[in-house]
This record gives C-alpha cells, structure tokens and sequence, in this order.
C-alpha cells in the first residue's frame, strides 16, 4: 500500500512521492520495492536509525527542503551500498555522525546546511564516493576556526588539517604553562638571591656601626710589664 498523504507510481520501478505532504517524520510503512522516494519539502526533523533497512532497490531518496537537524549513525544502514542519489540539501544540519554515511556509494547533495566544520566532519567527507565534489558545495556555518566561518569547507580543510588542531592547541597551552612556572621559578630564585644580599648588606652595615671595644687600663699594664 502506498503511505498516506504519498502518491505511488511505476515508472521503471515504484516510485513514492511524499512531497509537500506536511510529514513531520518518515513513514514507516514504506513498501519494499521502491525506487525513488521523494519526501522533500515537508517538516521531517530527524533521520532514525534503520528507517531505510528494508528498501533493498532503493536508488534514489530526496530529503531536501525539510527541517533535519538530527542524523542518527546507521540512519542510512540497508540502503548505502544501493543508493545512487541522496539529497540533503536545504535543511538543518550542523553536524552528524563520523560514520553516518560510511559505505555510501551515492553522490550526496548536503549543501545549504549551517555546517560546523571541524575534525568530525572532515572524517564524513572522506569516507564518501563524490568527497571532492560534496566538499566543495559546503560552506562552514561556523567553524573550529573562526577565520574559516563562511568558507567553503574544501579551502578550509586545505588550510588546515582540522583533525589535528585539538593535539596542537594541547601542545601550545602545555607549553605556555611551562614557560609561565619557569618564568616564576626564575622569578622566585631572582628574588630570593636579592633578598639575601639584602640582609648581608644590611647584617655588614649593622655590624660596622657598632662601637669599637676600648682597652681597660690594666690590659695595657700587662702588656707594658711583659715587653
């Protein structure tokens, strides 16, 4: 049976369109056999784990046009080896799973999304077939790097190597701490070497203004009677 609220027709397979039907999730009475499956321009929020599992002929799934912030990591598991397009494009997605799409053989269209490029999804595009031309079309929303904010992510990730900066951004702040406790060891030792000069100086002069001891007069007796 074909979904409520979809029109399902043959054309070189099943073809179920579900657009603009005001969906607000996936049905999940999606018949086996189909094809193409359109379910853009509705309300959809999220892609659940194994939604698509039992869609073996599925070739191509349009998502475009909704509100998708959420893809869960086997979203696409039964169907990633079968599918020859997805499109994402004109949603809600900031970030997803690193292995969201792995054994993704489609070309992915995830463009027109608020991405956050960072290491995590410099990972996704890597493990996907059209990586150079799916990067190309992502522009950071944010990013890990400030400067990289409104860029497209493939001059981002060219710049740098975004899965490398928390080891790097580590190394800096221990090396910053370093020189901050040597610089205050150097600090203290400085100090104290003053300090104790200080207190000689001060011991010397104290002991210089003393009064000399004067000779008693028998004292000098003695030494006249000796001689």
């Amino acid at each position: 049976m074909c979904p409520k609220g979809c029109l399902c027709s043959h054309s070189g397979g099943l073809n179920v369109s579900c657009s603009n039907a005001n969906l607000k999730e996936i049905p999940r009475d999606l018949p086996p056999e189909t094809v193409l499956l359109y379910l853009d321009s509705n309300q959809i929020t999220s892609i659940p784990n194994e939604i698509f599992k039992d869609l073996h002929q599925l070739r191509v799934l349009n998502l475009s046009k909704n509100g998708i912030e959420f893809i869960d990591e086997h979203a696409f598991k039964g169907v990633a080896e079968t599918l020859q397009t997805l499109d994402l494009s004109d949603n809600r997605i900031q970030s997803v799973h690193k292995n969201a799409f792995n054994n993704l053989k489609a070309r992915a269209r995830i463009a027109n999304n608020p991405w956050h490029c960072d290491c995590t999804l410099q990972q996704v595009l890597r493990s996907m077939a059209s990586n150079h031309e799916t990067a190309n079309n992502v522009i950071c929303k944010t990013s890990v790097l400030d400067e990289h904010a409104g860029r497209p992510f493939l001059n981002a990730a060219n710049d740098a190597d975004l899965c490398n900066l928390p080891k790097k951004t580590t190394d800096y702040a221990m090396l910053v701490t370093m020189f901050g406790w040597f610089t205050m060891v150097i600090s203290y030792v400085v100090y104290y070497v003053r300090q104790n000069q200080e207190d000689a100086r001060r011991h010397l002069e104290y002991l210089k203004s003393l009064p000399s001891r004067q000779k008693k007069p028998d004292e000098a007796d003695d030494i006249s009677t000796v001689v």
